[in-house]
């Protein structure tokens, strides 16, 4: 299973690095295609961007996350990015596709299965826990050893309460002759 982690993630990771190095070189073809989705973004910033930033940042993004997945690096937290990212992209594609020939609408059909299966592997890379356990099963791993020394707390305390009562009951007794 190491071998097929150590192959797979960087097979995967590859088409997110070059679609990032793409994006970053054509930042205006990719602010264009973009244009709908990130002026939403750039709307909603503090701070204003162009939209030529926000593909840049977006293609970076997926460079440094795609290195970070093949590197294999908080694999988990880059594949997150990138399912992002490739959602983002076949959003994107599948609206600026050509549909005028039948030709034409077999390719965005093509793209956007491809890029729903790298959206899908992204998905599965962050639930990969790589044979650790993850945060989920460690807490709940972690409720159900503090109940179990709970119970056990409590028989045990419940013992020695029980010892206690009989010493206060004969105690009480020898007090008052009842």
């Amino acid at each position: 299973m190491i071998l097929i982690r150590a192959l797979a993630r960087p097979m995967l990771a590859s088409s997110f690095i070059l679609s990032g190095v793409t994006q970053l070189r054509h930042a205006e073809d990719t602010a264009r295609q973009l244009a709908p989705v990130l002026g939403r973004v750039s709307a909603a910033l503090p701070v204003q961007a162009s939209e030529q930033t926000l593909a840049r940042a977006l293609g970076g993004a997926q460079i440094g996350a795609g290195a970070l997945l093949a590197a294999g690096k908080f694999s988990r937290l880059a594949a997150v990015v990138l399912s992002a990212t490739a959602a983002l992209n076949a959003y994107v594609e599948y609206r600026s596709a050509g549909t005028d020939t039948r030709e034409a609408k077999a390719h965005r059909r093509s793209q956007l299965a491809k890029n729903i299966g790298l959206a899908g592997g992204a998905l599965l890379a962050a639930v990969d826990t790589a044979g650790r356990p993850g945060l989920a099963w460690r807490a709940g791993h972690l409720v159900d050893a503090g109940m179990k020394a709970g119970k056990q707390a409590g028989k045990q305390g419940g013992k020695k309460a029980g010892k206690a009562g009989r010493v206060v009951r004969e105690f009480a007794h020898d007090v008052t002759g009842n």
